[in-house]
């Protein structure tokens, strides 16, 4: 547990169930109010995250502030933070970095092989995952489960997605390139 100005980010777990609705809520707002590349996702959705040990909240004292959860594909190689959200009033206070962070740590903790990525078309966002060490990559360098393109259906922007064969969008993918000890890069 981490303490972030008075707000608590952790790694979720069961006793936060009672936000996932809260949490599901809040992305579809923000998804509306900001016409981004957002996807909506389900309260069981969250739910779902959050019992498996793949999410992280913030919480300030008892109220949700924000969130973010990791999800696998083909066959735990790849993982996603995805869903990262922070309530209005709470933004402009670097939490969005502190939850990444968390979520980030959380994937290399229950993931340690794994190539980190995500997709992003917030520029706050891009900032966050550049200072983590990600870097800006073509679509063909993350994931290509079909599973995890299917999760962009409730994303303003999939037909695009779907006119460029899920090569290119709107999003930025952007890739962690673990360091081995060596100084080498993993492959």
């Amino acid at each position: 547990m981490e303490n972030y100005h008075d707000i608590k980010v952790l790694f979720a777990d069961k006793t936060h169930l009672k936000y996932a609705q809260e949490i599901s809520d809040a992305i579809a707002q923000a998804a509306q109010d900001k016409k981004s590349g957002l996807a909506h996702r389900e309260p069981d959705y969250i739910a779902e995250k959050i019992e498996s040990g793949k999410g992280v909240i913030a919480l300030d004292g008892d109220s949700f502030a924000g969130f973010c959860y990791i999800e696998t594909w083909e066959h735990n190689l790849f993982v996603a933070n995805s869903g990262l959200i922070v309530k209005p009033e709470y933004r402009g206070r670097g939490l969005a970095k502190a939850i990444k962070s968390k979520a980030f740590e959380l994937s290399t903790i229950k993931y340690p092989g794994a190539r980190i990525f995500g997709l992003t078309t917030s520029p706050a966002v891009k900032k966050i995952n550049l200072s983590l060490g990600y870097k800006e990559v073509p679509y063909t360098q993350i994931t290509r489960d079909i599973d995890f393109w299917k999760g962009c259906f409730t994303c303003c922007h999939y037909d695009t997605l779907c006119k460029n064969g899920f090569s290119d969008c709107f999003c930025s993918g952007m890739v962690y390139e673990r360091e081995c000890k060596e100084g080498k890069k993993e492959k």
